[in-house]
């Protein structure tokens, strides 16, 4: 198995949701041999929540940042046509001028 440090093991219980800390706390109250059975399979489902919970954090923070770059490309994409217009008028005066 992978050595673990103090503060990851917090870190990872902190990812751990609450239901599967009462399961663990359940089987670990359990005689030896069931324990041995039962402890793989959750060590296996916490495993696959603790990275499904990442995935989610990495999709959210993603979505947040997409929203952030839409935000500045909507903008951008605003003054950029805000200026078109602008010199559109002024090469239209200066057409004016010349007649």
């Amino acid at each position: 198995m992978n050595s673990v440090t103090a503060g990851s093991v917090e870190t990872q219980k902190d990812e751990i949701p609450a239901d599967l800390l009462e399961l663990t706390q359940a089987i670990e109250g359990l005689p030896i041999e069931q324990r041995v059975r039962l402890l793989p399979s959750l060590r296996r489902v916490t495993e696959s929540s603790v990275r499904r919970r990442r995935i989610l954090t990495l999709v959210q923070e993603a979505l947040g940042q997409l929203r952030l770059d839409m935000k500045y490309l909507v903008f951008d994409l605003e003054a950029t046509r805000r200026e078109r217009d602008e010199f559109q008028q002024k090469l239209i005066d200066l057409s004016g001028d010349g007649e």
